[in-house]
């Protein structure tokens, strides 16, 4: 039986990612796993994955590179903020390198970026990276003008939540829906691709594991029959998505698959599935391997099997034992300070650079400009209804739910950048825990800025045509809306002036100038 597992990196079980905060782990982890169209030049995928490291906040944990498939995956992870900056612009990056029109490859793809999921790994909810890949979607579409197709568990309509569905025709099949049907105009951005760098699909979901069988043969027919045979979609296993491709540089073809829920369908129930269609056609596994990242249950689980483990779990890994808390604490691990206590996010100045707090509990500044924002489209609600405008009140609802949010966001920002400030000053983690934090405490506001930017002209599209007894409701969510703008970019504006990381200021300056 073939066993040999290619792995280019491990992701460890949660509560063990790697990345530490003031002596402890991270409280908040979100992995991102971007798919580039290019897979033949080093430079750039180099390039692609050097954006991680001018970031802090996010850690570069893999990234592969594939001639045959002319695809590239790039794994990171981090504070959500930073991976949403990071991932926005590694899409930048990606859109001035590549050229889809000179690109050919066996993966299916619609972009350079081609695909940009978020994942959630530690003390965040699914939710929470929904709305990661929307304000990522949305400043993609927006400030790049690349259009951006929001799928799984982002997707706005079910015939986008499955990736192939998306991908379906390639980029032309895509091109097409997108000039014939209205339904298939894109999430964010404008409605047809862009020249060089097509559309991106952009979403939120659970951890997969690419896992791919070679097979000792030419015949591409037979990967594309297993692979059939084999995925969900054609009655095969729960949690299977497979292709057959050819890969010409070796002479064999291959069924690439991915694997959606490992623990119901786990990796060895998969091999043993291919292998067993293989022979029924004659047919040799040459080798297996696995792109990117893969959870240590899922390999634990295969070891179990292939070994015929009767009595083995976690805690036998000798790098789970060293990653206890006791033990890193006798190494010294966590000698170097000690943990600060949490403080509650209070303050009534606008900016975090004042650094003090206020009685109220729970006040910040970008908070109260996302709540005050927030009743603005309460208001803008109030009125669509009464005129029975309820594609406007829909989106006003919707603006309202992600103001909250952003407040709820712009306390945690505060609370975070007050626990770096309490480090002392000749902390090695400081500058880097005060940039990272700082710039929640700037991309907060911006998004408040960014969506209080939208809300304003649908108020001025109801009060266009509502009754004079309304006029004065929606000229009042006009008021508190660009208030809101005005405080956030003045918040903005101080929080860049201590901002040491000059790669990220040079970075937000320019979206700042253009949100101004």
């Amino acid at each position: 039986m073939v066993t040999s597992l290619r792995l280019f990196c491990c992701l460890r079980l949660p509560g063990r990612t790697g990345l530490s905060e003031r002596g402890n782990v991270v409280s908040q982890v979100v992995e991102c796993v971007p798919n580039f169209s290019e897979g033949r030049n080093a430079e750039i995928v180099d390039a692609l994955a050097v954006v991680v490291r001018s970031v802090p906040g996010a850690v570069l944990l893999d990234y592969t590179r594939d001639p045959d498939h002319h695809r590239a995956v790039v794994t990171f992870a981090g504070r959500p903020y930073a991976v949403a900056e990071v991932a926005f612009q590694m899409v930048r990056r990606a859109s001035q390198l590549i050229d889809l029109r000179t690109h050919h490859g066996e993966h299916p793809r619609v972009g350079a970026t081609d695909v940009v999921p978020f994942v959630p790994i530690r003390g965040v909810s699914m939710q929470d990276c929904v709305q990661l890949a929307r304000m990522v979607g949305q400043r993609i579409g927006n400030e790049l003008k690349i259009p951006v197709f929001l799928y799984e568990q982002a997707a706005t309509t079910s015939e986008r939540t499955q990736l192939e569905w998306i991908r379906k025709g390639g980029l032309k099949g895509l091109a097409d829906r997108m000039a014939s049907d209205p339904a298939w105009a894109p999430d964010f951005g404008p409605t047809h691709l862009h020249q060089t760098a097509g559309a991106t699909v952009v979403g939120a979901r659970w951890p997969l594991i690419a896992f791919n069988v070679n097979l000792k043969s030419r015949d591409l027919s037979v990967a594309k029959a297993i692979a059939k045979s084999v995925r969900q979609s054609s009655g095969g296993l729960p949690f299977v998505k497979a292709i057959g491709v050819e890969l010409t540089s070796q002479q064999l073809v291959q069924v690439s698959m991915n694997l959606t829920n490992h623990e119901e369908t786990p990796l060895h129930v998969v091999f043993a599935a291919v292998q067993r269609e293989a022979t029924a056609r004659g047919v040799e596994v040459a080798g297996t391997e696995i792109v990117g990242l893969v959870p240590e249950q899922a390999l634990m689980e295969t070891a179990q099997q292939a070994l015929c483990l009767t009595q083995f779990d976690g805690r036998q890994v000798l790098e789970a034992r060293l990653d206890r808390p006791e033990s890193r604490e006798a190494i010294g691990r966590l000698g170097l300070s000690q943990p600060s206590k949490e403080v509650s996010p209070v303050s009534t100045k606008t900016g975090m650079a004042a650094g003090k707090t206020a009685e109220s509990q729970g006040v910040t500044g970008g908070s109260v400009g996302a709540e005050s924002a927030a009743f603005a489209a309460g208001l803008g609600m109030m009125v669509a209804k009464l005129n029975r405008a309820h594609g406007v009140g829909a989106r006003l609802t919707e603006i309202r739910t992600r103001l909250h949010e952003l407040a709820e966001a712009d306390r945690e920002a505060y609370a975070q950048v007050l626990q770096a400030r309490k480090l002392p000053i000749t902390h090695p983690d400081r500058p880097l825990q005060l940039s990272s934090n700082l710039l929640g405490a700037i991309e907060t506001p911006l998004e408040i800025v960014k969506v209080s930017c939208e809300l304003i002209p649908l108020l001025r599209g109801l009060l266009a045509q509502a009754k004079p007894e309304l006029q004065p409701d929606l000229k009042m969510g006009l008021g508190l809306a660009n208030a809101v703008i005005d405080g956030c970019l003045g918040m903005i504006e101080e929080n860049m002036k201590i901002q040491p990381n000059q790669l990220l200021i040079a970075s937000i300056r320019g979206r700042f100038s253009a949100v101004e």
